[in-house]
C-alpha cells in the first residue's frame, strides 16, 4: 500500500492531462491497459494507466473528465486498487470481470450530447472500438481516436524497447517457420483471404520461431506481420534483427520492415483485396489505415489456434521442463523449511530465493510472471505483489501462498502452492481441503473432444458451491510453449463466453487454479498445469482427459484430511508417488530429504 506520509503525485499528473484535454476539446479521455498489440504485459511506453493513476495491476481502465476520474477494475484487484488509489482523487469503479464494458455504459450515461470522448486508437481494440462508437453515437456523443494525449501530458515518456530479437532453435523449436506459415496460408485460403494481419506478439513469435524481451516475463518482441500469398513482411524496430538473422529470413521470403511502416503497408493494399483480421487481436488505429474498399474478413487468428495445440515433441520437452522446475522448487522449499524461524524471511525474500533456484536449472530464461508471495491476509488478494511498503514478515501461524513460474527454452511453467507456517487454524485447514477437492474434481474429469472450455469451470466450483463458497476469477487459462504464460483460445472461466474457438482439443495446456479468498484473513489457491490427452473412445465419441504436468508436492500440513473422501486421498498419494519418482534423480541433499518427507502417503 502507498506510504501515507508522502503526498500522491497523481493529482498533479491528472491536472496536466486535463489541461491538454481542454486544449483539444476532449471532455472525457480513456486510458486502457493496452499497447498497439493488445498485450497482457505492456512495455513501459504504454503504461500510461499506471503512471496517471498509481495503480500498477495488469488490467484496468482509467477515465478522466474535467471533474471526475475513475478506475474500472475487476474483483481480483479491488483490495489492491483501494490501497493504491488512496489520496489520488480517483474513484474505484468495481466490475465483475476484466472484459466488462461498464465504463462504456458510464460514458454514455454521464456525458451530454455533443461532448467528445478521446482515446488513442492505436491502443484501442477493434472490437472495443466498434462497441464504443455504437454506444456513444446513439447518445450523439463524439469519439476521436487520433490524439495521443499521453505523449503531451507525460514528461519523459519511455521510448520503444530496443532489445534484440533472437531465434528459438531446435531441438526446442520442433516445427519450422515455413511449415507454420503454410498452415496459416491454408487457413487464409479456406476463408478467402489474400492477406492476413497479425499484431499479437506471441502469435508472431510462434509463427516465425523468434523470441525477444520487449516486455517483462514473456519472451516476445513488438512487431506486426502481414502475410501475403508469396511473402511475409515483419514490421519490427530498426536494429532489433541482426543482419545474419535478417538474411536467413529473407532467404525464406520473410522481409523485415521498419516498425512504423505497418500503416503505410496497409494503406497500399490494392482496392477490393481481402484481408483477414481478428477484431479482438488488432487495434482500431492500426487497421484503419486500410482503404475502405479493402474487404475485411473477421475471424480468430489461425496462429492463435495452431499455437495452442502442442504436438508430441513439444509435450516431451514440456515434461522435461516440469521436472527441472519441480527440482528447483524442491531446493526452494527445502531452504524455506530449514530457514523459517531461524532468521527473518519476508515475502520479497521468497521471490528472490525461488528465482535463484530456478536460475540454476538448464534451459531457464526468466520468470514467467512476477512471483506472488502472500502471507495470511496478503494471500487473500489474488494478484498481490509484495512491495517494500507491503512486504510481510513470515512468522507466527498461518498460510503462505506462493504463485510463481518460469520461462524455459522447452516450455513455460506456472504453479501455486500453499505452505503451512507454524500451526494453521482448523478453519484454514478446512478451506485448504475444500480447495484441493476442487482441484481434484477438475483434474480427474473426462469430457468429449470439442467441449467448450468455459463449461468445465463448474466442475471445479461444485465442491466449493456445496460448502457455500465461491471465487471471482476463472478456473484456468491456456499456457504457451516458451511463450506467454496466459494464452488462448481456451479459457476455463464462467466469465468467458463459450464460443466455438474455446473448444478443448488434444494438445492444449491449461491451468487448474480454483481459490478461496477471505479478505483480511487468508487466501488459498493450488495450481497445476494439465495437458489434454486422449481419454476413452466409444460409440458416444472421443473423449479428453487431463495429464497433470506440474511436479511439486502439495503441503498436506495445511490439510484437514477428514474433508476428503478415499478417492481424493488416493489421488494425492498417487500424485505424490509420481512426483517423487520423477524428481528424485534431479535433487540431492536437503532438497531430496524435503522431497521424500513431503511425498509420504497420507
Amino acid at each position: 500500500m502507498p506510504n501515507s506520509t508522502a503526498p500522491s503525485p497523481i493529482p498533479q499528473r491528472l491536472a496536466g492531462l486535463r489541461q491538454h484535454m481542454a486544449n483539444n476539446g476532449i471532455d472525457a479521455f480513456i486510458i486502457p491497459s493496452a499497447d498497439p498489440h493488445l498485450s497482457e504485459y505492456v512495455p513501459a511506453r504504454w503504461q500510461g494507466r499506471a503512471w496517471f493513476s498509481g495503480f500498477d495491476g495488469s488490467v484496468g481502465t482509467l477515465i478522466v473528465t474535467a471533474n471526475f476520474a475513475g478506475l474500472w477494475v475487476d474483483t481480483r484487484y479491488w483490495v489492491q486498487a483501494e490501497h493504491e488509489l488512496a489520496g489520488s482523487g480517483i474513484a474505484l469503479m468495481k466490475i465483475a470481470a476484466a472484459g466488462s464494458t461498464d465504463h462504456i455504459d458510464w460514458l454514455a450515461a454521464n456525458l451530454k450530447s455533443g461532448q467528445c470522448v478521446g482515446v488513442d486508437g492505436m491502443v484501442l481494440g477493434l472490437a472495443t472500438a466498434r462497441q464504443l462508437n455504437q454506444t456513444l453515437s446513439a447518445q450523439q456523443i463524439k469519439l476521436t481516436t487520433y490524439i495521443d494525449l499521453l505523449s503531451a501530458a507525460w514528461p519523459d515518456r519511455p521510448s520503444l524497447p530496443t532489445q534484440p530479437v533472437y531465434e528459438h532453435q531446435a531441438p526446442y523449436a520442433v516445427q519450422t517457420r515455413i511449415e507454420k506459415i503454410a498452415q496459416v496460408r491454408a487457413k487464409m485460403h479456406e476463408l478467402g483471404a489474400e492477406w492476413h494481419l497479425i499484431s499479437t506478439v506471441d502469435d508472431i513469435a510462434w509463427l516465425l520461431n523468434l523470441r525477444g524481451s520487449d516486455v517483462s516475463y514473456n519472451p516476445v518482441f513488438l512487431a506486426h506481420v502481414l502475410i501475403g500469398k508469396h511473402q511475409v513482411e515483419l514490421f519490427v524496430g530498426a536494429g532489433k534483427v541482426s543482419p545474419e538473422l535478417q538474411a536467413t529470413l529473407e532467404a525464406q521470403k520473410i522481409y523485415c520492415r521498419d516498425y512504423s511502416q505497418i500503416s503505410t503497408a496497409l494503406s497500399n493494399l490494392a482496392s477490393n483485396t481481402t484481408l483477414l483480421v481478428d477484431p479482438r487481436r488488432v487495434t482500431f488505429g492500426v487497421i484503419e489505415s486500410c482503404h475502405t474498399s479493402v474487404k475485411k474478413i473477421d475471424a480468430i487468428n489461425p496462429s492463435t489456434y495452431f499455437k495452442s495445440l502442442k504436438n508430441e515433441a513439444q509435450a516431451a520437452h514440456i515434461r522435461h521442463t516440469m521436472e527441472q522446475d519441480g527440482a528447483a522448487l524442491c531446493e526452494f522449499f527445502a531452504w524455506l523449511d530449514n530457514t523459517i524461524g531461524k532468521q527473518t524471511i519476508t515475502e520479497i525474500d521468497v521471490d528472490t530465493q525461488i528465482c535463484a533456484a530456478r536460475a540454476k536449472r538448464p534451459g531457464f530464461v526468466s520468470p514467467s510472471f512476477g512471483t506472488i508471495a502472500g502471507f495470511n491476509a496478503n494471500g487473500a488478494m489474488p494478484h498481490y505483489h509484495a512491495t517494500p511498503e507491503s512486504n510481510a514478515v513470515i512468522e507466527g501461524d498461518g498460510l503462505l501462498l506462493i504463485d510463481s513460474g518460469g520461462q524455459y527454452l522447452g516450455g513455460t511453467t506456472d504453479i501455486t502452492r500453499m505452505v503451512a507456517i507454524g500451526q494453521p487454524s482448523a478453519e484454514q485447514k478446512r478451506d485448504f481441503a475444500l480447495e484441493l477437492k476442487a482441484v481434484i474434481a477438475l483434474s480427474t474429469a473426462q469430457f468429449p473432444v470439442g467441449t467448450r472450455a468455459p463449461l468445465l469451470d463448474a466442475i471445479a466450483r461444485a465442491p466449493l458451491w456445496a460448502a457455500g463458497l465461491n471465487y471471482g476469477h476463472g478456473t484456468g487459462h491456456g499456457v504457451g510453449y516458451f511463450l506467454n504464460v496466459h494464452e488462448g483460445p481456451q479459457n476455463i472461466s464462467w466469465l468467458t463466453p463459450p464460443e466455438p474457438q474455446t473448444a478443448m482439443q488434444l494438445g492444449m495446456i491449461t491451468s487448474i487454479e480454483p481459490g478461496i479468498y477471505r479478505p483480511g484473513k487468508w487466501g488459498i489457491r493450488i495450481e497445476n498445469l494439465v495437458l489434454n490427452v486422449p481419454g476413452d473412445s466409444s460409440e458416444f465419441g472421443e473423449f479428453i482427459r487431463f495429464e497433470t504436468l506440474t511436479l511439486c508436492p502439495i503441503d498436506v500440513r495445511c490439510l484437514d484430511k477428514s474433508v476428503l473422501n478415499q478417492a481424493e486421498i488416493d489421488w494425492i498419494n498417487q500424485y505424490h508417488a509420481t512426483v517423487k519418482a520423477r524428481l528424485s534423480p534431479l535433487v540431492s541433499g536437503d532438497a531430496l530429504a524435503w522431497l521424500e518427507r513431503s511425498t509420504q502417503p497420507i
